[in-house]
């Protein structure tokens, strides 16, 4: 083991260790196949600006939970990383270290969960505001979860805002759609969403038809206007 030679045994031990966690981060791959430029935002992650075409990968330890990755639109940053979006800005930084703001279609996972298994989901319960497909790359897994209907051409005038159609929970804020109380149906305005996407969260108690699982280790992709 020549090449451990120069190493102490410390700084051996970190470099197997890092390089474990390494191997059970998952990668999330983010493309923009948009014709115009996208912000992709993540929690944990950040954010960067994606032209046409270009892609964003991320590594995402292992036990990660509540996650997101979403697209941010029509935005504005300065030299130092602070601005502002039309849709899905997460409290102006370009940089992300919070959730965006609503319209915004979400790709959401928890990563090794119980027996050992990844949850993924995409959701529309803050609405709309760029198509998106969120995809096993790996793992065994062949699970495609895809939103790409004309949500925003065809939204509910109380639904509208610039940019997207919102979701009713972040426009009218009542237990009817919010589900604060634990107990609630779907509506019309979340039925308007299943019907154009049918594997995604149209509201907070629909996971039944809208929550998939994987493999833990399983690598995805994310794509913004499949």
């Amino acid at each position: 083991m020549r090449f451990l030679t120069n190493v102490s045994v410390p700084t051996f031990f970190f470099l197997l260790i890092s390089c474990s966690a390494l191997a059970r981060a998952a990668r999330f791959d983010v493309t923009n196949n948009c014709p115009y430029t996208v912000w992709a935002a993540a929690v944990p992650g950040g954010g960067r600006p994606l032209d046409r075409g270009q892609m964003w990968p991320l590594d995402v330890p292992a036990g990660t939970k509540a996650a997101r990755i979403w697209a941010r639109t029509n935005c504005r940053f300065d030299g130092a990383g602070k601005g502002s979006c039309e849709t899905g800005d997460c409290g102006g930084l370009l940089q992300c270290q919070a959730y965006g703001k609503s319209p915004n279609t979400l790709a959401e996972f928890a990563l090794n969960q119980y027996m050992n298994l990844d949850f993924i989901d995409m959701s529309l319960i803050e609405g709309f505001n760029v198509p998106m497909e969120f995809s096993s790359t790996s793992g065994g897994c062949n699970r495609v979860i895809k939103c790409t209907a004309d949500i925003i051409g065809q939204c509910p005038a109380a639904l509208k805002v610039p940019g997207g159609c919102n979701g009713p929970c972040p426009i009218f804020k009542t237990d009817e759609y919010c589900c604060n109380s634990g107990s609630c149906g779907p509506t019309d305005y979340s039925r308007y969403f299943k019907q154009r996407c049918p594997d995604a969260y149209s509201y907070p108690k629909d996971d039944a038809s809208s929550t998939f699982t994987c493999p833990g280790g399983t690598n995805y992709k994310v794509v913004f206007c499949p």
